[in-house]
Protein backbone atom coordinates (compact mmCIF):
# COMPACT_ATOMS: atom_id res chain seq x y z
CA UNK A 1 0.00 0.00 0.00
CA UNK A 2 1.18 3.47 -0.76
CA UNK A 3 1.10 6.09 1.92
CA UNK A 4 2.22 9.66 2.33
CA UNK A 5 4.59 11.01 4.90
CA UNK A 6 2.58 14.24 4.81
CA UNK A 7 -0.94 14.97 5.97
CA UNK A 8 -3.61 12.61 7.11
CA UNK A 9 -5.83 9.91 5.68
CA UNK A 10 -9.55 9.69 5.99
CA UNK A 11 -11.45 6.39 5.58
CA UNK A 12 -13.85 5.56 4.04
CA UNK A 13 -9.88 13.55 -14.42
CA UNK A 14 -6.80 20.94 -23.44
CA UNK A 15 -3.29 20.18 -23.43
CA UNK A 16 -2.92 21.49 -26.92
CA UNK A 17 0.79 21.91 -26.32
CA UNK A 18 1.23 18.19 -25.85
CA UNK A 19 -0.94 17.51 -28.86
CA UNK A 20 1.18 19.87 -30.98
CA UNK A 21 4.42 18.35 -29.74
CA UNK A 22 3.23 14.85 -30.50
CA UNK A 23 2.05 15.94 -33.94
CA UNK A 24 5.51 17.33 -34.68
CA UNK A 25 7.05 14.06 -33.58
CA UNK A 26 4.63 12.20 -35.82
CA UNK A 27 5.79 14.25 -38.79
CA UNK A 28 9.43 13.71 -37.91
CA UNK A 29 8.83 9.98 -37.57
CA UNK A 30 7.46 9.89 -41.10
CA UNK A 31 4.46 8.16 -42.57
CA UNK A 32 6.32 5.32 -44.33
CA UNK A 33 6.38 2.68 -41.57
CA UNK A 34 2.71 3.25 -40.71
CA UNK A 35 1.78 2.17 -44.22
CA UNK A 36 3.30 -1.28 -43.75
CA UNK A 37 0.89 -4.21 -43.96
CA UNK A 38 0.20 -6.56 -41.05
CA UNK A 39 1.37 -10.14 -41.62
CA UNK A 40 -1.00 -12.88 -42.68
CA UNK A 41 -4.70 -12.21 -42.27
CA UNK A 42 -4.47 -10.35 -38.95
CA UNK A 43 -6.86 -9.69 -37.40
CA UNK A 44 -8.99 -12.78 -37.91
CA UNK A 45 -10.55 -12.90 -34.44
CA UNK A 46 -11.57 -10.50 -31.63
CA UNK A 47 -9.00 -8.14 -30.10
CA UNK A 48 -9.17 -7.84 -26.33
CA UNK A 49 -8.66 -4.33 -24.90
CA UNK A 50 -7.74 -4.36 -21.21
CA UNK A 51 -8.54 -1.31 -19.08
CA UNK A 52 -6.63 -1.12 -15.77
CA UNK A 53 -9.40 0.64 -13.81
CA UNK A 54 -13.08 0.19 -13.06
CA UNK A 55 -15.68 1.40 -15.58
CA UNK A 56 -16.54 5.08 -15.73
CA UNK A 57 -13.28 7.00 -15.43
CA UNK A 58 -11.18 8.81 -18.03
CA UNK A 59 -9.01 5.78 -18.84
CA UNK A 60 -12.06 3.58 -19.26
CA UNK A 61 -13.84 6.14 -21.45
CA UNK A 62 -10.84 6.66 -23.76
CA UNK A 63 -10.26 2.91 -23.88
CA UNK A 64 -13.83 2.22 -24.94
CA UNK A 65 -13.78 4.91 -27.61
CA UNK A 66 -10.49 3.51 -28.93
CA UNK A 67 -11.77 -0.07 -28.87
CA UNK A 68 -14.91 0.91 -30.77
CA UNK A 69 -12.85 2.72 -33.43
CA UNK A 70 -10.39 -0.17 -33.80
CA UNK A 71 -13.25 -2.63 -34.14
CA UNK A 72 -14.82 -0.52 -36.89
CA UNK A 73 -11.50 0.04 -38.66
CA UNK A 74 -10.12 -3.48 -38.43
CA UNK A 75 -13.35 -5.41 -38.90
CA UNK A 76 -13.20 -7.47 -35.72
CA UNK A 77 -14.89 -7.12 -32.31
CA UNK A 78 -12.75 -5.39 -29.68
CA UNK A 79 -14.32 -6.22 -26.31
CA UNK A 80 -13.19 -4.19 -23.30
CA UNK A 81 -12.10 -5.96 -20.14
CA UNK A 82 -11.88 -3.93 -16.94
CA UNK A 83 -9.23 -5.36 -14.66
CA UNK A 84 -8.56 -3.04 -11.74
CA UNK A 85 -6.19 -3.27 -8.80
CA UNK A 86 -2.80 -2.07 -7.58
CA UNK A 87 -3.09 1.30 -9.34
CA UNK A 88 -3.35 -0.49 -12.67
CA UNK A 89 -0.30 -2.70 -12.19
CA UNK A 90 -2.30 -5.93 -12.23
CA UNK A 91 -3.75 -5.27 -15.68
CA UNK A 92 -0.45 -3.89 -16.99
CA UNK A 93 1.47 -7.00 -15.95
CA UNK A 94 -1.17 -9.29 -17.43
CA UNK A 95 -0.96 -7.57 -20.81
CA UNK A 96 2.84 -7.37 -20.72
CA UNK A 97 2.94 -11.14 -20.24
CA UNK A 98 0.39 -11.82 -22.99
CA UNK A 99 1.28 -13.24 -26.38
CA UNK A 100 2.66 -10.48 -28.65
CA UNK A 101 0.27 -11.31 -31.46
CA UNK A 102 -1.89 -8.18 -31.66
CA UNK A 103 -4.89 -9.75 -29.95
CA UNK A 104 -4.37 -8.28 -26.47
CA UNK A 105 -4.04 -4.52 -26.01
CA UNK A 106 -3.57 -2.27 -22.99
CA UNK A 107 -5.41 0.99 -22.40
CA UNK A 108 -2.25 2.66 -21.17
CA UNK A 109 -2.20 5.80 -19.09
CA UNK A 110 0.57 7.93 -17.70
CA UNK A 111 -0.24 6.41 -14.32
CA UNK A 112 1.07 2.97 -15.24
CA UNK A 113 3.66 3.96 -17.84
CA UNK A 114 5.56 6.72 -16.02
CA UNK A 115 4.17 7.26 -12.50
CA UNK A 116 4.15 3.74 -11.06
CA UNK A 117 7.82 3.09 -11.89
CA UNK A 118 8.67 6.17 -9.80
CA UNK A 119 6.55 4.96 -6.89
CA UNK A 120 7.37 1.29 -6.51
CA UNK A 121 9.31 -1.66 -7.84
CA UNK A 122 7.28 -3.40 -10.51
CA UNK A 123 7.37 -6.92 -11.90
CA UNK A 124 7.40 -5.41 -15.39
CA UNK A 125 9.16 -2.49 -17.07
CA UNK A 126 6.80 -0.19 -19.01
CA UNK A 127 9.70 1.06 -21.14
CA UNK A 128 10.72 -2.39 -22.35
CA UNK A 129 7.74 -4.70 -21.84
CA UNK A 130 5.31 -2.76 -24.04
CA UNK A 131 5.17 -1.71 -27.68
CA UNK A 132 3.65 1.80 -27.72
CA UNK A 133 0.89 2.16 -30.33
CA UNK A 134 -0.71 5.59 -29.93
CA UNK A 135 -1.46 8.25 -27.36
CA UNK A 136 -5.11 8.87 -28.13
CA UNK A 137 -5.73 11.85 -25.85
CA UNK A 138 -3.95 14.11 -23.38
CA UNK A 139 -5.48 15.34 -20.16
CA UNK A 140 -4.28 18.56 -18.59
CA UNK A 141 -5.27 18.53 -14.95
CA UNK A 142 -7.14 21.42 -13.33
CA UNK A 143 -7.23 22.77 -9.80
CA UNK A 144 -10.60 23.54 -8.26
CA UNK A 145 -11.56 24.94 -4.87
CA UNK A 146 -14.66 25.16 -2.77
CA UNK A 147 -16.62 28.33 -3.48
CA UNK A 148 -16.86 28.80 0.26
CA UNK A 149 -13.25 29.97 0.24
CA UNK A 150 -14.26 33.15 -1.66
CA UNK A 151 -11.17 33.08 -3.90
CA UNK A 152 -11.39 33.56 -7.66
CA UNK A 153 -7.78 33.11 -8.82
CA UNK A 154 -4.89 30.79 -8.13
CA UNK A 155 -2.92 33.76 -6.76
CA UNK A 156 -5.66 34.42 -4.18
CA UNK A 157 -5.79 30.77 -3.22
CA UNK A 158 -2.04 30.58 -2.71
CA UNK A 159 -2.16 33.74 -0.59
CA UNK A 160 -4.93 32.22 1.54
CA UNK A 161 -3.02 28.98 2.00
CA UNK A 162 0.10 30.90 3.01
CA UNK A 163 -1.89 32.80 5.62
CA UNK A 164 -3.22 29.53 7.07
CA UNK A 165 -0.30 27.07 6.87
CA UNK A 166 -1.34 23.48 7.42
CA UNK A 167 -4.98 24.41 7.97
CA UNK A 168 -6.46 23.77 4.51
CA UNK A 169 -7.20 20.26 3.28
CA UNK A 170 -7.06 18.86 -0.24
CA UNK A 171 -8.51 15.58 -1.46
CA UNK A 172 -6.94 13.02 -3.75
CA UNK A 173 -7.90 9.76 -5.41
CA UNK A 174 -5.30 7.97 -3.30
CA UNK A 175 -1.69 8.20 -2.22
CA UNK A 176 0.59 8.28 -5.23
CA UNK A 177 -2.27 9.06 -7.61
CA UNK A 178 -1.89 11.83 -10.18
CA UNK A 179 -4.33 13.92 -8.12
CA UNK A 180 -2.01 13.62 -5.12
CA UNK A 181 1.24 14.15 -7.02
CA UNK A 182 0.01 17.20 -8.96
CA UNK A 183 -1.03 19.02 -5.79
CA UNK A 184 2.17 18.07 -4.02
CA UNK A 185 4.13 19.54 -6.92
CA UNK A 186 2.10 22.75 -6.85
CA UNK A 187 2.55 23.11 -3.09
CA UNK A 188 6.29 22.74 -3.50
CA UNK A 189 6.42 25.34 -6.31
CA UNK A 190 4.10 27.79 -4.51
CA UNK A 191 5.62 27.31 -1.07
CA UNK A 192 2.40 26.35 0.69
CA UNK A 193 1.47 23.61 3.12
CA UNK A 194 -1.90 21.81 3.11
CA UNK A 195 -3.19 18.60 4.62
CA UNK A 196 -3.60 15.61 2.30
CA UNK A 197 -6.87 13.67 2.64
CA UNK A 198 -7.08 10.46 0.63
CA UNK A 199 -10.20 8.85 -0.80
CA UNK A 200 -10.85 5.64 -2.67
CA UNK A 201 -10.86 7.09 -6.17
CA UNK A 202 -11.56 10.30 -8.04
CA UNK A 203 -15.34 10.23 -7.59
CA UNK A 204 -15.33 10.34 -3.77
CA UNK A 205 -12.45 12.84 -3.80
CA UNK A 206 -14.58 15.09 -6.01
CA UNK A 207 -17.60 14.59 -3.79
CA UNK A 208 -15.56 15.70 -0.80
CA UNK A 209 -14.84 18.99 -2.56
CA UNK A 210 -18.48 19.44 -3.54
CA UNK A 211 -19.55 18.79 0.05
CA UNK A 212 -17.07 21.32 1.40
CA UNK A 213 -15.17 18.67 3.33
CA UNK A 214 -11.92 19.82 1.71
CA UNK A 215 -10.74 23.14 0.31
CA UNK A 216 -9.22 21.97 -2.99
CA UNK A 217 -8.83 19.12 -5.48
CA UNK A 218 -6.39 18.80 -8.40
CA UNK A 219 -8.16 16.51 -10.85
CA UNK A 220 -9.28 15.87 -14.40
CA UNK A 221 -11.52 18.38 -16.21
CA UNK A 222 -14.17 15.71 -16.65
CA UNK A 223 -14.47 15.58 -12.86
CA UNK A 224 -15.10 19.33 -12.63
CA UNK A 225 -17.06 20.48 -15.69
CA UNK A 226 -20.40 18.78 -14.83
CA UNK A 227 -20.47 20.55 -11.46
CA UNK A 228 -19.53 24.10 -12.42
CA UNK A 229 -23.06 25.37 -12.91
CA UNK A 230 -24.00 24.34 -9.38
CA UNK A 231 -21.84 27.09 -7.93
CA UNK A 232 -20.25 24.95 -5.23
CA UNK A 233 -16.79 24.84 -6.80
CA UNK A 234 -14.59 27.14 -8.86
CA UNK A 235 -11.86 26.03 -11.29
CA UNK A 236 -8.84 28.28 -10.80
CA UNK A 237 -6.24 27.08 -13.30
CA UNK A 238 -5.36 24.51 -15.97
CA UNK A 239 -2.03 22.70 -15.66
CA UNK A 240 -1.40 22.40 -19.40
CA UNK A 241 0.61 24.40 -21.91
CA UNK A 242 -2.51 26.21 -23.13
CA UNK A 243 -6.04 26.90 -21.97
CA UNK A 244 -8.72 24.29 -22.46
CA UNK A 245 -11.28 24.73 -25.23
CA UNK A 246 -13.92 23.57 -22.75
CA UNK A 247 -12.76 26.15 -20.15
CA UNK A 248 -11.59 29.08 -22.28
CA UNK A 249 -11.78 31.65 -19.48
CA UNK A 250 -9.67 29.63 -17.05
CA UNK A 251 -5.95 30.57 -17.18
CA UNK A 252 -3.10 28.10 -17.07
CA UNK A 253 -1.03 27.64 -13.93
CA UNK A 254 1.88 29.15 -15.88
CA UNK A 255 -0.20 32.24 -16.65
CA UNK A 256 -1.05 32.47 -12.97
CA UNK A 257 2.51 33.00 -11.84
CA UNK A 258 4.27 29.62 -12.13
CA UNK A 259 6.07 29.52 -15.51
CA UNK A 260 6.73 26.04 -16.85
CA UNK A 261 4.38 24.31 -14.42
CA UNK A 262 2.76 21.31 -16.03
CA UNK A 263 0.66 18.46 -14.71
CA UNK A 264 -1.02 16.49 -17.43
CA UNK A 265 -1.66 12.84 -18.08
CA UNK A 266 -2.50 10.94 -21.22
CA UNK A 267 -4.31 7.82 -22.35
CA UNK A 268 -3.57 5.57 -25.27
CA UNK A 269 -3.10 2.05 -26.56
CA UNK A 270 -0.08 -0.21 -26.09
CA UNK A 271 0.65 -3.82 -26.99
CA UNK A 272 3.00 -6.39 -25.47
CA UNK A 273 6.64 -5.94 -26.46
CA UNK A 274 7.52 -8.06 -29.46
CA UNK A 275 4.24 -7.44 -31.25
CA UNK A 276 5.19 -7.33 -34.95
CA UNK A 277 5.83 -3.79 -36.15
CA UNK A 278 3.39 -4.10 -39.09
CA UNK A 279 0.59 -4.90 -36.63
CA UNK A 280 1.56 -2.02 -34.33
CA UNK A 281 1.74 0.34 -37.27
CA UNK A 282 -1.59 -0.76 -38.69
CA UNK A 283 -3.27 -0.09 -35.34
CA UNK A 284 -1.50 3.26 -35.05
CA UNK A 285 -2.66 4.21 -38.55
CA UNK A 286 -6.24 3.31 -37.64
CA UNK A 287 -6.12 5.41 -34.49
CA UNK A 288 -4.40 8.22 -36.39
CA UNK A 289 -7.47 8.38 -38.61
CA UNK A 290 -9.70 8.58 -35.53
CA UNK A 291 -8.66 12.11 -34.65
CA UNK A 292 -9.62 13.22 -38.18
CA UNK A 293 -13.17 12.08 -37.48
CA UNK A 294 -15.36 14.89 -36.10
CA UNK A 295 -17.51 12.59 -33.98
CA UNK A 296 -14.53 10.85 -32.42
CA UNK A 297 -12.89 14.21 -31.63
CA UNK A 298 -16.13 15.55 -30.17
CA UNK A 299 -16.47 12.49 -27.94
CA UNK A 300 -12.98 13.08 -26.52
CA UNK A 301 -13.54 16.81 -26.10
CA UNK A 302 -16.75 16.18 -24.16
CA UNK A 303 -14.59 14.34 -21.66
CA UNK A 304 -12.45 17.47 -21.28
CA UNK A 305 -9.49 15.86 -23.00
CA UNK A 306 -7.52 16.80 -26.11
CA UNK A 307 -7.41 14.50 -29.18
CA UNK A 308 -3.84 13.49 -30.06
CA UNK A 309 -3.71 10.14 -31.93
CA UNK A 310 0.08 9.98 -32.05
CA UNK A 311 2.54 7.65 -33.71
CA UNK A 312 4.27 4.88 -31.75
CA UNK A 313 7.49 6.92 -31.83
CA UNK A 314 5.76 9.94 -30.29
CA UNK A 315 4.24 7.73 -27.59
CA UNK A 316 7.69 6.44 -26.63
CA UNK A 317 9.08 9.99 -26.59
CA UNK A 318 6.27 11.17 -24.29
CA UNK A 319 7.21 8.44 -21.82
CA UNK A 320 10.85 9.54 -21.85
CA UNK A 321 9.91 13.20 -21.48
CA UNK A 322 7.38 12.82 -18.66
CA UNK A 323 9.28 10.40 -16.43
CA UNK A 324 11.49 13.09 -14.77
CA UNK A 325 8.45 15.30 -14.04
CA UNK A 326 6.61 12.62 -12.14
CA UNK A 327 9.76 11.41 -10.44
CA UNK A 328 10.09 14.91 -9.00
CA UNK A 329 6.43 14.90 -7.97
CA UNK A 330 6.86 11.58 -6.17
CA UNK A 331 9.92 12.91 -4.37
CA UNK A 332 8.21 16.08 -3.09
CA UNK A 333 4.99 14.24 -2.20
CA UNK A 334 6.65 11.81 0.18
CA UNK A 335 4.64 8.92 -1.26
CA UNK A 336 6.29 5.57 -0.65
CA UNK A 337 5.65 1.89 0.03
CA UNK A 338 4.93 0.42 3.46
Amino acid sequence: MLHSTKGQTRPWKAARGLAKALTVLAVVAGAGPVQAQAPGNWPDRPIRVVVPFAPGGMTDSVGRLSAEWLSRSLGQPAPVENRSGANGAIAAEAVARSAPDGYTLFTASASQMVMLPALTRLSFNPATDFAPVSIVASNPMVIAVSSALNVTTLEEFVALAKSRPGQLDYSSAGNGSSTHLAMALLMQRAGIDMQHVTYRGGAPAMQALLAGEVAAYFGNPSDMIPHLQGGRIRVLAVAGAERLASLPDVPTVAESGYPGFRAETWNGIAAPAGTPAPIVNRMAAALGNACADSQFRASLERLGTTPVCSTPEAFAEAMRRDAPLWQEAVRVSGAKLD
